[in-house]
Order: structure tokens, then sequence, then C-alpha cells
């Protein structure tokens, strides 16, 4: 949601040294709650659609009280939980953790194995994308929160104004746009830099420059084509000043663009209607959304931004993990709990609510005041996110510290963007970094 892309999701070095002892044993069947006795669990999430799931869970299961407590932003959130795991005082039961950050907090034994909890059956429920992403080593770690395909939301009076009279269906398309909207003296979009904006481009090319299997990991920035492809156009991007890459994404000065429509579209996840709707409500009826741009004409690829989930941490008492799963489960699988947060604003990572009549005829959002707003001008938004997810391409890995990669991605990548280097070489230095850094984890690194 909103708070989680407000800000790169970086840590401390002090993350990367999180070590945990690890928990062995043999398997067993998850353990039950206690009815008659009252379990009090408290979960960690930036995200407010979860606080108000749990008061609806609270009201209708009274002898489970859960507490969530919102640590403003997924930095904050990251840096205290790792301070929590090593010092042993105040870890939560549960935790909200990106799709991209759980591999590191599962690597370190951080989080429960949900398997016996029941959750291995839970395969076909989710989108594949999302059940891959916390299923990790044939484990499942956590439960699919929502998801974040990708898609372009972009402001139609600005592109009737500079000439652009349909939204870019290909990249030359939208390379095109982009000129057309530079000549009035707009920004087709924005980019200062973001790594998780770069992740997202490369994965909807195609590439694959990352793969892991325990202790073992390939790095291939330089040579995988989906990232040469991105990374190649980009550049052509920024050589002409087609892009604002000054300012900020998810900054101030980022709203006020979008505001005044001096940035004109944003590439991201299907979580950011509510999100426009809160911080850019003048944009409201001058919004439209379409699926991302693909490179050859008539395709369908497409990747995630975003998105999360809920897992219990491995410090959890039995007791509290049995009552913090119950509440996952209403939150993550339940269909009444899973329809609430998608009331409140969340995208959907199971496969049946992005294919209901409700989600898919809905044209309005609702506001923070109770009202509701045609912010897509009654464009019916949700039918082109429901065809974006089902068009995620599967199998993307992250690395197993993605944490620290991406937090190394400003000093190397990101200077391109200052105009220091370009974007390839910036990419082979931000490689070397992520291969020295491998090692001297341990990894065994190809």
């Amino acid at each position: 949601m909103r708070l989680a892309r407000r800000v790169a999701a970086v840590l401390l070095a002090s993350v990367l040294a999180l070590t945990v002892t690890s928990c062995a044993g043999a398997t067993r069947s998850a353990p039950s709650l206690d009815p008659n006795k009252k379990v009090r669990v408290t979960v960690w999430a930036w995200d407010s659609t979860i606080e108000r799931a749990a008061q609806r869970f609270n009201k209708a299961n009274p002898n489970v009280s859960v507490t969530v407590t919102n640590a403003d932003t997924t930095t904050d959130q990251y840096q205290a939980l790792n301070r929590a795991l090593q010092t042993g005082k105040g870890v939560p039961d549960a935790a909200q953790i990106e799709y991209y950050a759980l591999p590191e907090f599962a690597s370190r034994d951080a989080v429960k194995d949900l398997s016996d909890y029941g959750a291995k059956g839970y395969k076909d429920f989710y989108t594949p994308g999302t059940w891959n992403s916390v299923n990790l080593d044939n484990k499942v770690y956590a439960l699919p929160l929502d998801s974040g395909p990708m898609a372009l939301f972009y402001n139609k009076e600005v592109f009737d104004a500079a000439g652009v009279d349909r939204a870019p269906a290909t990249w030359e398309e939208y390379y095109q746009a982009a000129r057309k909207i530079r000549a009035i003296g707009k920004y087709i979009t924005s980019d200062a830099g973001d790594p998780g904006f770069f992740d997202s481009m490369v994965w909807q090319a195609g590439g694959q420059p990352f793969s892991t299997h325990r202790k073992k990991v390939a790095i291939n920035l330089t040579d995988d084509a989906g990232t040469q492809r991105w990374t190649a156009y980009w550049q052509r991007m920024i050589d002409e000043d087609l892009i604002d890459t000054r300012t900020v994404e998810w900054s101030n000065d980022w709203d006020r663009g979008l505001s005044d429509g001096t940035i004109a579209s944003v590439l991201a996840g299907g979580w950011l209607p509510h999100s426009l709707l809160s911080d850019v409500p003048q944009g409201a009826g001058r919004f439209r959304v379409a699926q991302t741009p693909t490179w050859e004409p008539g395709g369908t690829q497409n990747s995630e931004n975003g998105g999360s989930t809920l897992s219990i941490m491995r410090t959890t008492s039995d007791e509290k993990a049995a009552a913090a799963y119950k509440f996952m489960d209403y939150a993550t699988h339940d269909s009444e709990g899973i329809r609430g947060r998608v009331l409140d604003g969340a995208f959907p990572a199971d496969n049946d609510t992005p294919g209901s009549a409700e989600f898919l005829d809905q044209t309005t959002l609702t506001t923070p005041d109770g009202g509701v707003s045609e912010y897509f001008g009654g464009q019916k938004f949700n039918q082109v996110l429901s065809q974006a997810a089902r068009n995620v391409l599967p199998n993307h890995q992250f690395l197993p510290y993605e944490i620290h990669a991406r937090s190394a991605f400003g000093s190397t990548a990101g200077a391109a963007f200052r105009r220091e280097t370009t974007l390839v070489n910036g990419v082979r230095s931000w490689q070397d970094e992520l291969i020295a850094y491998a090692k001297q984890q341990g990894y065994q690194v190809s």
C-alpha cells in the first residue's frame, strides 16, 4: 500500500547480520486453540486494511484479541523487527513482510513454516505469482496478503492535450507518447532510481537475473536479456529527458507533480488506486487505467510491483501462533475477510476475487469520509487490473538478501539517474557489489 511504497525498502547493515538460532525438530501437527481461554496476539503491519480486518475479526472471535501496531513504513518496521529479533525483546507474534523481503527472513529462520497449520493445501487458492513467493524450498513461510500487478495509471487530460489519444500499448508507443508530452512541458512519468520499479520492469521484460537455492545464488544482471532490454530502453528515455529523474517517487513533490499534471502517469501495482485517491485527490475524474505497455504488439507480459504477506515469527509460542494463524487465515483466505480488505483498498492475492462481478464492475472508490469517488471517470478499472494479474510472468525470483540489494541500488545503478554514469555501467557496479556481498555472507555464487 501507500506507506509501503513511499520509501525504498532499505535496512541498515545490521538487518543483514540478523542471526536467529535454528529450531530443529521433527515435524508435528499445528497447535490448537483452547476456546475457553483468551489469547492476545500482536501483529506489526503498515497496511491500514489489516487493522480494520483485526477489528472485524476480534468481534467474531471473542477468544482471540489481535492488536495491530503500525510501524509507519516498511523501513521502520524491518529495522524494529531486526532489533527485536536480535535482542529477543518485543518480537511481535506475526508481521507483514513484503514478497521480496520474505526470502531474507526465511533464510535466517526468523519466520515459521506454516505447512503444518494447513497452508500447504492453499496452492490453488492464490495466484501463481503470490503463491510462489511464499512457498520457498517447499516450505510455506507466509500467507499472501495482497498483490500488485503492474498497470499504467495515466492522466487522460494531459495525454489528450499532448495529442496522445489512447494509452500506449507498446513501449515504442510509450516512447512516442513521452515525446509528445515533453513537448508541452510535462513528463510522462518520473523515476529517480527506484530499485523496486527497476526490478518490476526487468521482470516484465522477461528478465531473470537472479536465482537462488538454499546457499547457492546466481547473479547475472549484465548478460540477462531482459535486464539488457530494459536498461537500454530506459537509458534512451533518460538521455532524451523524457522522464523526470529529479522528483523522488512517493514524495510530497511527486504528489504535487501528479496533482498539477507535470507528471502525467505512473507505472505501479494494482494497489495504487486508493493511494491516488488519498494523496492526489485533485486527480479525481482525470485518471484512467491501462495495461502495462509490452515489447511486441499484442503482447500480454506483465509483472508485479509491491505486495506483501503475513508471517508468524519463529519465537512465537504455540498458543499464540495458533491464534495468529487463525487471524491470518481470516484476513487472507476467508472470503469475508478478503472482501472487507478489498473494499478498504487492498488488491487481492486470491484467484476468485478478481473474477467476481462485484469486483469487476467496480467504478468507484470509497473516500476516507465514507463517500464515493469516480476517480477513474467511471471506468471499470478492476477489469484492467484483473487482466493485468492474469498476465504476470511466473517464476520470478528474488535474492535471499534482497533488502540489502535494493539498499545498494542507489549508490550504484542509481547514479545513472543523477547523470553520474550510464545505466549499463551502474548495473555492472551493482552486480559487482551483490556478488561481493553474497560471498561475504557465505553464499556460493555462480
